[in-house]
C-alpha cells in the first residue's frame, strides 16, 4: 500500500482485540521505523463499553460508521462467530478494504466466498491468527514452503485440550479435574465443548489443509473424535507401551489424489518431538517434498501471542505484500474440492482396551475375530487378578484398515466374557526419515 499513514479499525474489544490494540499504539513508533508506514489506530468498535479497557484507544459503539470512515483502509475483526462478523466482514469487502481476522469458524465455513469477495473488490483477507496463535504458520505454509508438495501435517493445535492431556499425562488426574484446572488456568472457557469435541481443531484443520493441498477443504469432510470421552486408565497404558496421548489434527496424502483428514486422541510415541509438547503449547510437523520434516511451535492462543499474529498482518499487508499475493496466489480455492479418503479406507495402527472376566478362551475369541478380519496383534498387555474377576487387556495391532477394526469390535463386544464397549484409540508412527531408526 506503500509510505504515509494507514488508518486501522478494530471490531471487537474482547482479550485478543484490547491486545492488538495495546500493540498498534504502544509500538506505533517502533512500527513506523521498521515498516516506513504510520499504522494509525482510528477506531475500537465495542457495543460493551465495559470491555473499553486500553487506555488511548479510540472508541466507538458503531461498528458500521467505523468501517466506513474513508480514513479506514484495513478493518481488523475480532468479534468472532458466524453472524455479525461475517455481516461485517462483507461489509468492508465490498468498500474495498482490507480484512484481518482470527475468525477459524468463519474461514472453516465461508473462507472460499469471502476469499472470492476480497478479490472482486481488490481488497484481501489476512488470517495468521487463525490456526496456532502466534506460531506463523499461514505464513509458511504460503510463502516459506511453496517450492514444496506438502505430503502430510499433523499438528496440536487446541491449547485447551493439550493443558487437560498434560495434566491428565503427568499427573494423574481425571478428565474432569484436569478441565477444572484448564477453566482456573484461563485456558478453558466455561463451555468448552468447542474445543474438547475436537471442532476447533477441525475447523483451523479444514483452513490449513486447504492451504497445504491446494484444494477446498470444509469441517464437514474431517472425522472429528475430542477428548470428553477419554479415560485417565488409557493414558497410563499408553505411558506403559511407550506412548504419549495427543488430540491431533491430521492431514495426509493417500495415494494420488486422496487426502485422510482426521481430529482424534491418538498414541504418539514418546520419543516424537509432538509428545514432548505440554501445556497449552502448540505444535504442527509439516512434511514437504524438498524441506523435509519442518516443526513449529510456540504458544496457540492467548492476549499477546495472537495480537502478534494480527499485527504482522496488517503490516504486511500495510506493506503491499499480502494484496500482491492474495491476487496472485490460489488460496483457500473456492472451485477444486478436495477428494477425502472415507474414513473406513484408513490405514492405521490401533490401541484396543478390552475390559475381559479372566477366564480361559477369552482371548483366544478375540485374536479369532481380529484374525477374521484382517487384523494382527502387534503386543498384548494384561493384569493379573483374582478369579472371575474383570480385568483390562490392551491390545495394540499392526496396520489396519478402519472400516475392519470398527466391523470387529461391534463383534468383540458381543462376547460374553467380555464387558462392553471395547476402547479404540488410534496409533501414528512418524514417517521412517524421521523416525530416529
Amino acid at each position: 500500500m506503500g509510505k504515509g499513514s494507514i488508518g486501522i479499525t478494530i471490531l471487537g474489544s474482547g482479550v485478543i482485540g484490547g491486545g492488538v490494540a495495546t500493540v498498534l499504539l504502544q509500538q506505533r513508533k517502533l512500527l513506523a521505523e521498521r515498516t516506513g508506514i504510520d499504522l494509525e489506530l482510528l477506531h475500537v468498535a465495542e457495543l460493551d463499553r465495559e470491555k473499553h479497557t486500553v487506555k488511548g484507544a479510540p472508541y466507538c459503539t458503531d461498528a458500521g460508521v467505523a468501517i466506513d470512515d474513508p480514513r479506514t483502509r484495513i478493518v481488523v475483526e475480532l468479534i468472532g462467530g458466524t453472524g455479525a462478523a461475517g455481516q461485517l466482514i462483507e461489509r468492508a469487502l465490498r468498500l474495498g478494504k482490507h480484512v484481518v481476522t482470527a475468525n477459524k469458524s468463519l474461514l472453516a465455513l465461508r473462507g472460499p466466498e469471502l476469499f472470492a469477495l476480497a478479490r472482486e473488490h481488490h481488497a484481501c483477507v489476512g488470517f495468521e491468527a487463525s490456526c496456532a496463535g502466534g506460531i506463523p504458520l499461514i505464513n509458511s505454509l504460503i510463502s516459506g514452503l511453496v517450492a514444496n508438495r506438502i505430503e502430510a501435517l499433523v499438528g496440536i493445535v487446541n491449547g485447551t485440550c493439550n493443558f487437560i492431556l498434560t495434566q491428565m499425562t503427568r499427573h494423574g488426574l481425571s478428565y474432569a479435574v484436569a478441565l477444572e484446572e484448564a477453566r482456573k488456568a484461563g485456558f478453558a472457557e466455561a463451555d468448552p465443548t468447542l474445543d474438547v469435541s475436537g471442532r476447533d481443531a477441525a475447523q483451523k484443520l479444514a483452513i490449513l489443509a486447504s492451504l497445504a493441498f491446494d484444494a477446498r477443504a470444509a469441517e464437514s469432510d474431517i472425522f472429528v473424535r475430542g477428548i470428553d470421552s477419554l479415560d485417565a486408565t488409557d493414558l497410563k497404558f499408553a505411558g506403559e507401551l511407550g506412548y504419549v496421548v495427543k488430540l491431533l489434527a491430521i492431514a495426509q496424502r493417500e495415494g494420488k489424489d486422496r487426502v485422510s483428514l482426521r481430529v482424534h486422541p491418538t498414541l504418539v510415541h514418546a520419543d516424537d518431538q509432538l509428545a514432548q509438547v505440554g501445556g497449552s503449547f502448540n505444535a504442527v510437523s509439516i512434511y514437504g517434498n524438498s524441506v523435509g520434516h519442518v516443526l513449529f511451535y510456540g504458544r496457540g492462543a492467548g492476549r499477546t501471542p495472537t495480537a502478534s499474529a494480527v499485527v504482522s498482518d496488517i503490516v504486511q499487508i500495510a506493506l503491499g505484500v499480502t494484496p500482491l499475493a492474495f491476487k496472485q496466489m490460489n488460496l483457500l480455492p473456492r472451485d477444486v474440492k478436495m477428494k477425502v479418503l472415507p474414513f473406513e479406507d484408513l490405514q492405521s495402527r490401533y490401541y484396543l482396551r478390552l475390559t475381559a472376566k479372566d477366564e480361559p478362551g477369552v482371548l483366544a475369541q478375540v485374536t479369532k475375530v481380529l484374525g477374521m478380519h484382517r487384523i494382527s496383534l502387534s503386543a498384548v498387555l494384561q493384569r493379573e487378578a483374582n478369579a472371575s474377576q474383570f480385568v483390562p487387556v490392551v491390545i495394540t495391532t499392526h496396520q489396519a484398515r478402519e472400516g475392519d477394526v470398527q466391523k470387529a469390535l461391534v463383534e468383540i463386544d458381543k462376547i460374553k466374557s467380555l464387558r462392553p464397549p471395547a476402547v479404540c484409540l488410534r496409533i501414528i508412527d512418524p514417517p521412517k526419515e524421521f523416525g530416529g531408526s
